[in-house]
C-alpha cells in the first residue's frame, strides 16, 4: 500500500497549524506531527477506520486522532488522506 495526501488535506494541516501557533507554537507543531504520523498505521491495516456509507461506491473511511477526524479513501493499493479537522469544527 502507498499513502498519498490530497492537497485539501495538506491545506487543512496548514490551517490548523496557523490557528494553533499564535497560542502555543510547540503544541501546534506536536499536533501537526501526530496528525501526519497517524495515517501511516493505515498502511498495515487500511480498513481499521469506520466506513462512511454516504460516499458509496467509493471506499471512504475515517479515523479519530485525539479530537481530530481524518478522512481517507482506499483505491486499489493507495490510501489517499482526503481531509482533516478538529471535531468541534462545524463540518
Amino acid at each position: 500500500m502507498n499513502l498519498k495526501w490530497a492537497s485539501k488535506a495538506l491545506s487543512d494541516l496548514a490551517r490548523l497549524h496557523e490557528f494553533l501557533a499564535p497560542v502555543n507554537k510547540p503544541a501546534a507543531a506536536r499536533t501537526v506531527q501526530s496528525l501526519t504520523a497517524a495515517p501511516r498505521r493505515l498502511l498495515e491495516q487500511p480498513r481499521i477506520g469506520e466506513r462512511l456509507d454516504e460516499f458509496e461506491p467509493r471506499e471512504v473511511r475515517r479515523i479519530l486522532v485525539g479530537q481530530y477526524e481524518i478522512r481517507y479513501e482506499i483505491q486499489k493499493s493507495t490510501i489517499y488522506v482526503l481531509r482533516l479537522w478538529h471535531t468541534r469544527e462545524d463540518r
